[in-house]
């Protein structure tokens, strides 16, 4: 077995001397591109390709390959989150207007509609999402309750007598022929045969559940939108043990391991966004900043084991830490927190970002902080404290490659100073657990002494130890600092679970504070041990619903999404937040069961109801309410003045909103209509009068079944 992926440094070719065997894409590459393109080995004449490469980097020079891998998937990082995850550009549901049904065949059941829209009917015909040539038609005077609403017509293919076409263009428009379904009734077809429209037709049932939302999510998921974050391990196996359940998102992490098994911490060295955006900081700043640079080695060439072992102590105590630390969700939170609210305001007007709270800046100072430790050391993050690469370094003791380097080394020390992961020894064999196979040192070393082969080939390899590394086995002194790092891991894991829940807020879902969950969540308890806080079910919600928990209810719901109804409510054609969730703390439903999804219930204020309160007639909250199809909220009369005979006096009193908890999902369309309108905009209240709050029996939060 043998992996040299790297660009062999190039020399003269001497007569004896082997020459490295010439790969196929090589070979492909001379076969199509210019012979300016490659390298003179007789006269170590660099060729294009080369003084490209060598521009761009010495490690573009050295492992283009690594470089490509890192640029992909570095971009197709932010595609995943800035466009996959973007909702706004999802179109609801539309219409083609205005149509006219000139002639109606009752006996034929064929329709003939004119428009006087040219473009009307191609439009309806490429609308999104057309699939079999069938419309739905709505005709305004059968009203607009589901239980209305008419089957689908088929596009009529064969046409009049006069042998008019299916779709084309009259003196007065666009003209379509439809050819009713033979279910609806004589009735019904009467009914329409009087109709004088206008009609409006759609290429999907305008009767169903909207869902425009989550067809665009599922339409741009090509990859999933949560991919980097169900792949980093420690993601879901601090989840798993900390809610002591299985996490989907385990058999992700067990396949990218065991692909490190023959790429030995490939996934830091090949695919993490995270360095990769280390490796831009360093090369923009701290290169260039050396004035806190410290030395190679010292107590910190361990804190990822440390903190790693804490982590898992802690998650063993019930308790998820690893969000803070874990590089996937540092990355992902790090960028909700910085680029995405610029994405918003640039898109949407600033106006629509939502206010910051003290969670905020502690998660962007500590996503500063990690890429500020470049200053430190380059790549000092990735080196020394990420635990991610803590899981990776373990799996190492499995691994069945490895680096190895053969006699013909000269000790030019090239090697050690590309390492970016400080992987060489001074003798410059390898450190096994620190190794990512970036194999940047095989395309610097002037002899072809590196190579990447199986990990129990000892041929021709170079004498260990020369020149002395002075690294000698565990002794006394490195037994102690072993132990006292281990009992400070340990006190830190135990410490931090117990000053946690001791300093949390309604953990069980008992007390005074109950944050309103977004759909689908698991019960409460095991929502706080299985949410990893990465901030990705933020980036899908459309509406920004869902906002980040500051310290409301301790450091234990710290970044946990919460529903804000003063700020938006929960949209009824999205499902966003559990698609991309990756541990499952937000259950992924369809919307068939989205729909049926309690959060909690609607309260309205009895004495700050404008109607109720008699101060002036108001229908936001019903007609939000209907327009979304829960029907959650009716009308009663209220303030009814009555004679002296104790007869109802005609025109007075208000319609007054009425609940009904059976309907009510918790959404908050309700609460935000009524605080722009009544509280923001007219000042005619301090606070919305009606508000959404979790309360038992009318919050569901199952961690199986169905919520229909």
């Amino acid at each position: 077995m043998r992996l040299d992926w790297f660009l062999p440094c190039l020399r003269i070719s001497k007569a004896g001397r082997p020459e490295r065997p010439v790969g196929r894409l090589a070979r492909f590459a001379a076969r199509i591109l210019p012979a300016s393109c490659f390298s003179d080995r007789r006269t170590k004449q660099r060729g294009q390709v080369r003084r490209f490469l060598r521009w761009m980097g010495p490690v573009w020079y050295s492992a283009p390959w690594r470089r490509v891998s890192q640029t992909v998937c570095f971009f197709l990082f932010l595609w995943l989150f800035f466009v996959v995850c973007w909702p706004y550009s999802a179109i609801p549901r539309q219409g083609s207007s205005g149509w006219i049904p000139v002639e109606f065949e009752v006996d034929s059941r064929r329709i003939l509609l004119v428009n006087d829209d040219l473009t009307a009917a191609e439009r309806i015909l490429s609308e999104q999402g057309a699939g079999a040539q069938q419309v739905f038609v709505q005709d305004p005077s059968r009203g607009t309750d589901s239980e209305l609403h008419l089957p689908a017509f088929a596009l009529d293919e064969a046409g009049a007598e006069d042998s008019e076409t299916v779709v084309g263009d009259s003196a007065a428009g666009s003209m379509l022929h439809l050819l009713a379904p033979e279910n609806l009734s004589a009735e019904v077809l009467d009914e329409l045969s009087l109709s004088a429209g206008p009609w409006t037709l759609y290429r999907q049932d305008a009767a169903a559940w909207p869902s425009h939302y989550a067809d665009h999510l599922a339409a741009k998921e090509r990859i999933a939108a949560e991919l980097f974050l169900v792949i980093d391990p420690l993601v879901s196996i601090s989840t798993a043990i900390a809610s002591r359940s299985w996490v989907w998102s385990l058999t992700s992490a067990a396949m990218i391991l065991t692909l490190c098994i023959f790429v030995p911490r490939g996934f830091c060295g090949y695919l993490c966004p995270l360095g990769t955006l280390i490796d831009l900081f360093d090369w923009l700043a701290g290169s260039r900043i050396t004035r806190f640079r410290v030395a190679e080695g010292g107590w910190w060439v361990h804190i990822r084991y440390y903190l790693l072992l804490s982590i898992l102590i802690a998650a063993g105590c019930g308790v998820l830490v690893s969000g803070m630390f874990a590089a996937i969700p540092v990355i992902t939170r790090g960028l909700l927190f910085t680029l995405a609210p610029l994405q918003n305001g640039a898109a949407n007007g600033w106006y629509q970002i939502p206010p910051l709270n003290g969670g905020h800046f502690l998660s962007v100072g500590l996503f500063g902080a990690v890429l500020m430790m470049g200053f430190l050391r380059p790549r000092f993050w990735c080196k020394y404290v990420c635990p991610s690469g803590a899981v990776f370094s373990v799996g190492n003791l499995f691994r069945v490659t490895e680096r190895k380097v053969e006699s013909s080394c000269i000790h030019c020390n090239k090697c050690v100073e590309i390492c970016p992961f400080d992987a060489i020894k001074a003798d410059f064999t390898t450190r096994t657990t620190d190794c990512t196979l970036c194999q940047s040192c095989g395309g610097v070393c002037p002899t072809h002494a590196i190579k990447f082969v199986g990990r129990w080939e000892a041929q021709g390899l170079k004498v260990l130890n020369d020149p002395p590394t002075h690294e000698t086995p565990l002794g006394r002194r490195g037994f102690m600092s072993a132990l006292t790092g281990l009992a400070a891991s340990v006190t830190a894991g135990v410490g931090s679970a117990a000053g946690i829940r001791a300093g949390s807020v309604n953990s069980d879902g008992t007390g005074s504070f109950k944050p309103v969950r977004p759909p689908g969540s698991v019960p409460e308890d095991k929502f706080l041990q299985m949410c990893i806080r990465c901030g990705e079910c933020f980036k899908a919600c459309p509406s920004d619903v869902l906002q980040p928990l500051g310290f409301q209810q301790g450091l234990d719901g710290l970044w946990t999404p919460h529903v804000v109804a003063d700020w938006a409510g929960c949209a009824s054609s999205c499902n966003g937040c559990g698609q991309v969730c990756p541990t499952g703390a937000i259950r992924a439903l369809p919307m068939e069961e989205k729909r049926h999804a309690r959060m909690g219930l609607a309260f309205i204020n009895q004495s700050t109801c404008l109607p109720i309160a008699g101060r002036e007639a108001c229908q936001l909250c019903v007609d939000e309410c209907t327009s979304a199809g829960y029907r959650a909220i009716e009308f009663i009369t209220v303030g009814t003045r009555t004679d002296e005979l104790g007869n109802p006096i005609e025109g007075t009193g208000f319609l007054a909103p009425l609940m009904i908890d059976d309907r009510c999902v918790g959404c908050g369309l309700c609460q935000t209509r009524c605080f722009a309108i009544n509280v923001t905009e007219k000042r005619l209240l301090t606070e919305s009068a009606i508000v959404i709050r979790a309360v038992e029996g009318h919050e569901d939060r199952l961690m199986t079944g169905s919520y229909r």
